[in-house]
């Protein structure tokens, strides 16, 4: 069954190539836009069309909406897959769709613009009796403020932006001085980089997990989970080795944490693809909801391995206004995969390190291999540095890790630094393999040790 006859994909890199295929595989014709800089680029090849939109800097091709809806309409593409990134969670985006009469891969604009604000989620999961960070959400107009709210909090904690991500505008205070001297700065920082200057205050818990839960809705208002996946190897606060199972859970907590977020999805009634994230104290074992990513994550293709479902075409389905068709008691987990996320960057200071890939040799019969580029390709230094994704997959987790070593042994890459060497020694790590990790595993280890990452 084809649900569109022709989608643009409104990404760049792997995560384009990943959507082509599935197209493909349903008989949807694809069209792609690409900047200055990826006019030679896979997915520009491997998509039915393709239409240029501008430069390589994004704010004027990626991120310029009026551009990507132009090819929209010139190319009479029925549907707009977002990817992840760019203009995924821009609730503007999803409303000239909208106006256009061209259909958002996604939920609707109303659904993103609530959720985006952190705040205001958090109030919506409160009130779905979803757990979340013990906080202050009221307006913080000036750093006074914050210390008065922060005294009953008691330290340490988080200062966030509420429409913040990646990371970007976060501080750990962890007394009076230290929040004195961020907040004006974390404000400002909140308001060049998002467009909106709110900030609030939730407990700092040290010793974390990151665990998400990938949910789906449809217009229906039927909501399932596909299970966790596991998140806690972070540098920067963003991911670099994501599996699923997670090895922190057990069957009651998994349980419990999944019908959680089953519940929120509900809440906001919400449709297509959403992964709610939550952080877990690893010394209790007590969750909180921290936030939902509106779109398909990077690390879905390890859900994807363990149930067998293809993400993109569940949302597909579901954006064509089909119900979801699967009943939670049919979602199995079964086995365990592992992903790692390659970066042309340097492994110690994490800067990009862009180039020409003059090898690159993948040993395809092993693992699955979602990359943006081929062998002689070039990395620029336009884009976010990730070159591709290695999924692994074992009947279980010692099995699969020992998959992802074999293949990580196996690869070759030349012409680019990448972090390579240092997949291999997580993988390879004692305290990895026992499942003895939390967010703050990389600084550590590079404390340790500075061949770590070398």
């Amino acid at each position: 069954m084809s649900y569109f006859n022709k989608v643009l994909i409104a990404n760049r890199g792997e995560i384009a190539r990943r959507i082509i295929g599935t197209c493909r595989k349903l008989g949807i014709k694809t069209v792609a836009v690409y900047s200055d800089a990826d006019a030679n680029a896979p997915f520009v090849k491997e998509a039915d069309e393709a239409y240029f939109i501008g430069p390589a800097q994004a704010k004027k091709s990626y991120l310029d909406v009026e551009s990507v809806m132009d090819a929209a309409k010139k190319s009479k593409a029925e549907a707009i897959h977002p990817g992840y990134g760019f203009l995924s969670e821009n609730p503007d985006f999803v409303k000239a769709c909208e106006d256009n009469d061209i259909v958002f891969i996604g939920p609707d604009y109303k659904t993103i613009d609530v959720m985006g604000r952190k705040i205001e989620a958090r109030k919506y999961m409160r009130q779905a009796g979803v757990p979340i960070v013990p906080g202050w959400d009221g307006k913080l107009e000036s750093a006074d403020d914050a210390l008065s709210i922060a005294e009953d909090l008691g330290y340490p904690l988080m200062l966030k932006a509420s429409a913040g991500g990646g990371g970007i505008g976060m501080h750990v205070v962890h007394d009076e001085d230290e929040l004195k001297k961020v907040f004006s700065s974390a404000k400002q920082r909140a308001s060049s980089a998002f467009g909106d200057d709110a900030v609030f205050l939730e407990r700092y818990i040290a010793n974390a997990r990151h665990i998400e839960v990938q949910v789906f809705g449809d217009h229906s208002g039927n909501a399932i989970h596909l299970f966790e996946r596991e998140c806690t190897i972070q540098r920067r606060n963003q991911k670099v080795v994501e599996e699923s199972p997670s090895s922190f859970l057990n069957p009651e907590l998994r349980k419990e944490l999944c019908e959680k977020a089953v519940k929120g999805v509900k809440e906001i009634g919400y449709t297509n693809a959403g992964t709610m994230e939550f952080v877990v104290d690893d010394d209790t074992g007590e969750f909180y909801f921290l936030e939902m990513n509106t779109r398909l994550q990077v690390e879905h293709p390890v859900t994807e391995k363990v149930t067998g479902l293809d993400l993109v075409e569940l949302q597909l389905k579901i954006a064509a206004g089909e119900e979801l068709g699967i009943d939670q008691s049919e979602v199995r987990q079964k086995g365990y995969a592992i992903e790692t996320r390659l970066y042309a960057e340097d492994p110690k200071t994490y800067f990009p390190s862009p180039g020409t890939i003059s090898k690159l040799n993948l040993p395809k019969d092993e693992g699955r291999f979602d990359f943006a580029v081929e062998q002689g390709d070039a990395v620029t230094p336009f884009y976010d540095p990730m070159i591709g994704k290695i999924i692994a997959y074992g009947e279980d987790r010692a099995a699969g890790i020992n998959s992802m070593e074999r293949i990580l042994d196996t690869i070759e890459v030349e012409g680019i630094t990448t972090n390579l060497q240092l997949l291999k020694n997580i993988v390879k790590d004692c305290d990895f393999k026992i499942g003895k990790y939390t967010t703050s595993y990389l600084e550590e280890k590079q404390e340790a040790g500075a061949a770590f990452s070398s």
